[in-house]
Parts: structure tokens; sequence; C-alpha cells
């Protein structure tokens, strides 16, 4: 009885390292045409997740870098934050370069006894019929692969109308375990540390502006008022999108990862929210093994339940989040910043919004 994941990523790696850490046999089905691009894309990892994986994988070497301060600015109040998240010196969540991580879980997925790394073209119909019928359970988290269009494509989605820009500064050594979010009347902007010397940017831009590259580079340095800039590494981009798919599952095909849900990259979330699904999927898959239950069409089912309605909240407050500091951006007025700003400042609710951050949503 072999588990199928299908896709070379982040995502399948973890989620293989872990079954077999629990003696379950998995195939991961690589398309050995596509190639992981080296690029600068950095994830945030909450404390809570970063644990996790440390876990999963004790002999995980990888620069992570601790943020243990958070501070949101706005055009209106730039030299001052208006709001500010704070865990006694506490590390709230890490920084890792995403090619480290992946490197370092593939290392040792291809390593281990209960993992198979196999070449197959998944892409012809035929080839994919054969999969269905030969595992009885395929958990996909590859979105170029064609099992999402003819039975996984119908999803709640909101489109943004704007472009993220991600890249990584270098600039002069300094004391740098400091977030920021600066919410700009072009979108919001992020420096997100990496280390004393480098930090990583993500600029959400409107597509109204119509910015070309140097314009975007000079819009980095104005809005930057903590570093003595050296270089601007080349910048990716990416449409923004957020979506949730109606229906996790077809029989026995699971969508995964990425083409579950997706997420404004403002709050960070995204991957975390991968990591707290894996967690549950886990947990099933192990309960009916340890059980001599079938894990077939079943777990997928019982995965859908006791997520779908969790996630659907959580992407759904993280978009409530992106339109509030959106609305505030258009007002002339302070009196919504000001507001946020003294809801932001209770202790209770400040606490309970770093515990969300970090864990998720609870019930």
């Amino acid at each position: 009885m072999k588990i199928c994941l299908i896709g070379k990523n982040l995502t399948n790696f973890v989620l293989a390292k872990n079954l077999a850490n629990k003696n379950i046999n998995v195939d991961i089905i690589c398309d050995k045409k596509k190639k992981i691009e080296n690029s600068q894309r950095t994830l945030g990892i909450s404390k809570d997740n970063f644990d996790f994986l440390l876990n999963v994988n004790k002999k995980m070497k990888i620069s992570a870098w601790p943020i243990k301060n958070i501070k949101i600015y706005n055009d209106k109040s730039h030299s001052k934050e208006f709001l500010e998240f704070n865990n006694k010196n506490k590390k709230n969540f890490f920084l890792v370069k995403y090619i480290d991580i992946l490197n370092s879980f593939e290392k040792f997925c291809k390593k281990n006894k209960n993992i198979k790394m196999l070449n197959v073209n998944y892409q012809s119909e035929e080839k994919q019929y054969y999969l269905k019928k030969k595992y009885k359970l395929i958990i996909n988290s590859d979105k170029s692969n064609n099992y999402n269009k003819k039975y996984l494509n119908k999803k709640i989605e909101k489109n943004y109308n704007s472009v993220a820009y991600t890249g990584i500064l270098i600039h002069e050594r300094k004391v740098n375990y400091e977030a920021i979010q600066i919410f700009t009347k072009y979108g919001p902007l992020a420096f997100l540390p990496l280390s004393t010397n480098k930090t990583s940017i993500v600029f959400s831009i409107l597509n109204d502006f119509k910015l070309n590259r140097e314009q975007i580079y000079n819009l980095i340095k104005k809005y930057n008022f903590k570093y003595k800039i050296k270089k601007i590494y080349k910048i990716d981009s990416f449409e923004l999108k957020s979506y949730n798919l109606r229906s996790y599952h077809n029989n026995n095909i699971l969508a995964f990862g990425d083409l579950l849900h997706r997420i404004h990259p403002l709050a960070g979330q995204g991957f975390n929210m991968t990591i707290r699904d894996l967690k549950v999927l886990i947990d099933i898959i192990k309960n009916k093994f340890e059980l001599g239950l079938p894990i077939d069409s079943s777990v997928n089912e019982e995965f859908e339940k006791s997520l779908k309605h969790k996630n659907f909240i959580f992407t759904n407050g993280i978009d409530l989040i992106h339109n509030l500091f959106n609305l505030d951006r258009k007002i002339k007025n302070n009196l919504l910043s000001k507001s946020i700003q003294l809801i932001g400042k209770n202790y209770s609710v400040n606490k309970m919004f770093m515990k969300i951050a970090d864990k998720g949503i609870l019930f």
C-alpha cells in the first residue's frame, strides 16, 4: 500500500518525509522536464510551524532568521508606527530562502527507504488514468497537472488587480530582527530581514499605477527609512489573486498546497496555511494506518470536512485586513487609522492576532 504524491515541490517533500517517518510508503511522481528555478523567493514561517518542520527533519540545516518584532506603518504615519506586534523578545516567526529549505528536504527524501521518486510524464490522459487506478490515494500539489483542470477547477476567486514584486536588499550590516509593513498608496510594502545585511522585500502594487521597474526601485528606496542599501537583487513578479477551491477532492484525488487556497501575501501566511493543512492530513492518515483501515478516498472526505470551513474563514480574514487598509488609504482623514490603532494596541486583541498568525484558527 503506497500513497502517491504528484509534483516536485517543497509541500510534497515535507509531506513525504513526515509520512515516511511513520513507516508509510510514498511515491513522489515527478516530471523530469520540469525544473525548479533558483529564485530569490523567501518564506515566512511561524514559530509553531518552524518547530514542526525541525521535528520532521531533525537534521535540517538551513539559514533561518528570527523575527522578534513587527511594526506596521502607513502613508499617514510615516515617522511613527501605528501598530506593533511584539512577543516580549520571543521569536514570532522565521524567514528562510525557499530554495534552501526545499533542497534540504529533497536531499533527505532521496535517501529515505520509504520514499521513491519516480520520473513520469503524468500529463497524458492515458498515464493519469493509469495512476488513478494504481493508487487508492493521490495527493496532487502540482498546479500544472491536468487533474486540476479536469476534476478540481471550481473555485471562489478574487483578483486584486495587483502585481507582487519580490527581491532581496543588500545593505550595510545592522541589528536586523524587526519586520516592517508599510501600507503605501501604491499597495503594501514589506521589509523582511534575512540576516544582518540582507532583507527580503515584497511590494504589492496596484495595476492602476502602471509603474516600470525603475520607478518600483525608486519607490522602494523612497519608503526605506531603515537600511543603507548597496544593491537590490533582480526582482521577480507575479499576479495577485486569492481563491478557495469549492471541492477539495474528486474520489481518490486530493488537491493540496497552493491548489487548495491562495491568499494575499501581506500577512505572510500562504505556506503556514499549507503546513497546518499538512498536520491535519498526516493525523488522519496516521490514525487510519495504525487502526488497519484503508487509506483511500475516505481520507479526502475527512480532510475536507475538518478544514474547509477554517480555511475559508482564514482566507477571508486576510482579505478583510487588505480591504480595511485599502479603505484607510482612500480616506483623507485619520479616523479609521486611529480606530485600527486603538484596537491593535489592546493587549488581548494583539495577543489573539499573534496566536492566530502562529497557530491558525484553533476551533
